[in-house]
């Protein structure tokens, strides 16, 4: 998964990137300038990438690592979505926490800042429009500075747009105490460009259609979150992405009557 695109000093724009290596450790990959890498080496969700990565020295999150962002990017296969997401869920199974609880103990015991909830309901997407829905001027300088991986078609793309609402999910999970609520905010590229399509095809309606992806059809998955935590403040987590696939099948229990 990808984190919404924020301004930076280095690199005009960046984003982070959540990732599964081959031992099927979770990875923090950044900085990723994602909109400037060459089209052959833009990635998508559920691909193999090979790139050069180090251990972050920088940063002290055991999955943290930082991407060569001058190397080649070689994209690989897709896994796909065959049997109800058999393969992809190989992969995210192992590390699927039932309770925000048991994510911050695991931080607190081991240090370990990524993990995967899994709600036992999702019980509201709450909009709020931010303070200040443009840029300041520091950030917009950092926006328009040219780099050393600038290309003609780099040159022209648009300006990165600042998403004028904040979307937090509020969700219960079941815990040894009972259930547990929370909320959290939502930084998933993909729904800030959700957000962007809606008001496009939509206009100031663009609300309705935005709640009945994330709100109302994503409720019917088996909707997953991807948790991790800001580099600053290692405590404070933000869902980095969304993952949802169909929902489970429950077998039923043979019951013995007496």
């Amino acid at each position: 998964v990808k984190t919404y695109p924020q301004p930076s000093t280095k690199h005009r724009e960046t984003t982070c990137v959540a990732a599964l290596n081959r031992q099927g450790a979770l990875r923090r990959l950044f900085p990723v300038t994602f909109r400037f890498i060459d089209g052959d080496m833009q990635f998508q969700k559920w691909e193999w990438v090979r790139a050069n990565v180090l251990r972050a020295h920088d940063d002290r999150r055991p999955e943290s690592h930082k991407l060569d962002v001058d190397s080649i990017i070689k994209v690989g296969a897709k896994i796909g979505t065959n049997n109800g997401w058999e393969e992809r869920k190989k992969w995210v199974e192992p590390h699927i926490l039932e309770n925000f609880e048991a994510l911050e103990k695991r931080r607190q015991d081991t240090g370990e800042t990524l993990g995967i909830l899994r709600p036992t309901r999702l019980t509201k997407l709450e909009v709020t429009a931010v303070k200040n829905p443009d840029w300041t001027s520091e950030e917009k300088e950092k926006l328009s500075k040219e780099c050393l991986f600038d290309t003609d078609e780099t040159k022209s793309r648009p300006a990165l747009r600042k998403l004028p609402f904040d979307f937090h999910y509020h969700y219960e999970c079941e815990t040894t105490m009972g259930v547990e609520t929370n909320r959290h905010k939502i930084t998933d590229w993909e729904a800030g460009a959700l957000y962007w399509n809606c008001v496009h095809n939509y206009g100031p309606n663009w609300e309705r259609p935005f709640r009945a992806r994330l709100q109302e059809e994503f409720a019917k998955k088996d909707l997953m979150l991807l948790m991790g935590t800001i580099h600053r403040f290692p405590g404070q987590w933000l869902i980095v992405g969304l993952i949802y696939p169909p929902k489970r099948k429950i077998e039923p229990q043979l019951q013995l009557a007496f």
